[in-house]
C-alpha cells in the first residue's frame, strides 16, 4: 500500500489573539503566524515555494476552517 499524501503546508485553526492568528507548519516544522491567506502565501514564498496555490489539497491542508476562517 502506499502512503497518503501529505500536504507539505498546513495551516492549523485559529488562535485567539489581538489579531487571531493561525499557525502554519511547512514539511512537519513550525514555521511561522499567519494573520490572513497573504501571510500563508508568503511564508510559503520565503521556504521556497513560488506557486501557491491556496486552493489545492495536495499543496495546503487547512485545519479548523478553510482560508477564509481568521476569526475563532
Amino acid at each position: 500500500m502506499s502512503e497518503p499524501v501529505v500536504a507539505p503546508v498546513i495551516v492549523f485553526g485559529v488562535m485567539p489573539g489581538d489579531p487571531p492568528f493561525r499557525i502554519v507548519q511547512i514539511n512537519g516544522d513550525p514555521v511561522g503566524v499567519a494573520y490572513d491567506m497573504v501571510d500563508v502565501i508568503r511564508i510559503a514564498d520565503q521556504a521556497g515555494f513560488k506557486h501557491v496555490d491556496l486552493d489545492d489539497p495536495a499543496f495546503v491542508r487547512w485545519l479548523g476552517g478553510g482560508k477564509y476562517r481568521w476569526t475563532v
